[in-house]
């Protein structure tokens, strides 16, 4: 399943990440590639290990745990810790690749199974030219450009790329999640009984097979869910 979710952040919000961005420094994207993605990864990231770093992924998570499409959709058990790219200039572009199923966050030690990844747009699709997220294995159809704020969802084990920029800056933000449910097809399941409820009740309020079908939701989350 991919998911477009708008909104993770507000105006005001992106104004201020945005602000932090521009006075820190960036480094070469490779240092978090595994091997085969190396080859093909062209664009600059905030270090992982920059101390100001921490409080620009502490926004995006707390945003994250406000979003209840979010949570329907991706069933956080836990994300690795945000992080940022930039790709403009000579910098511009990541090739096709798959992301590594496993990733250690360094300062933690600590192993994640990437079922998820995210990209959160933080430039405006006008801002630049180019920069789109391909999604191949039909997945998605055609290359995905956001407006600034809003975030894609996307399996981890899909091939993706990122289409080179020939114009301005594309700032993004971008992690991975490990899912209490780790079947794509159960997720996705699991989201579309969520959000039936959810337009039944909108419509009826709590009539007894609504409660009946909540109950069928949080059986097969009890049944289907680590952790």
């Amino acid at each position: 399943m991919v998911l477009h979710i708008a909104q993770i952040l507000s105006q005001a919000q992106l104004a201020q990440l945005r602000a932090q961005l521009s006075a820190l420094p960036w480094a070469d994207g490779k240092v978090t590639a595994g091997t085969q993605s190396a080859q093909v990864k062209n664009n600059r990231q905030l270090p992982e290990d920059l101390p100001a770093a921490a409080s620009l992924q502490a926004a995006v998570l707390q945003a994250l745990s406000q979003n209840a499409q979010f949570f329907a959709a991706a069933l956080p058990r836990r994300i690795y810790p945000p992080l940022f790219n930039r790709y403009a200039g000579a910098n511009n572009c990541f090739g096709s690749h798959v992301d590594n199923a496993i990733r250690t966050h360094a300062q933690s030690a600590q192993h994640l199974r990437t079922d998820l990844s995210f990209t959160l747009f933080l430039s405006d699709p006008d801002e630049y030219q180019g920069g789109e997220l391909v999604i191949e294995q039909g997945y998605a159809p055609a290359g995905i450009k956001l407006p600034a704020g809003d975030l894609i969802l996307y399996p981890s084990d899909s091939v993706h790329r990122v289409e080179p920029v020939t114009r301005g800056q594309r700032l993004a933000c971008f992690s991975w999640i490990q899912s209490m449910v780790r079947d794509n097809v159960q997720r996705k399941i699991l989201y579309e009984l969520d959000r039936s409820i959810l337009e039944l009740r909108s419509e009826n309020g709590d009539s007894q097979p609504i409660v009946g079908l909540t109950s069928c939701y949080h059986n097969l989350l009890r049944l289907w869910a680590e952790v």
